[in-house]
């Protein structure tokens, strides 16, 4: 389910939390599905608790999970989260637009690559 690469420069706990919003999003881990235990997720990945803690309390905090006290941590609905990352990916896209017009690419470019992927 989650695989750390120890080369990447960015800490482990953000590797995990977009790890998991992918997951979530993609609908791997559909809406109100547990989530491993911070002990068994911190021994299947060898690292530190405190580290898995961080990660989940940063999902939370973005509305990516939810925790019931004394049960553990579950899957928020994804509906919602899915059309703001839509939004995200759209206002990204308008940007990068933007900079290849400023660079001299036309819009017939930019649809013909989107159309052919070259």
């Amino acid at each position: 389910m989650i695989v750390l690469d120890l080369k990447d420069a960015r800490p482990l706990y953000e590797q995990i939390v977009e790890r998991f919003k992918h997951l979530i999003l993609c609908g791997v881990l559909p809406e109100d599905e547990k989530l491993p235990s911070v002990r068994n997720l911190a021994m299947e990945l060898s690292i530190n608790p405190n580290t898995i803690q961080k990660a989940y309390g940063e999902l939370e905090r973005e509305g990516f999970i939810y925790s019931v006290k004394g049960r553990g941590n579950f899957v928020s609905s994804n509906h919602n989260l899915k059309e703001t990352k839509k939004e995200e990916l759209k206002q990204q896209i308008l940007a990068l637009v933007k900079e290849g017009e400023g660079i001299g690419l036309t819009r017939e470019d930019i649809v013909t690559l989107l159309q052919n992927g070259t």
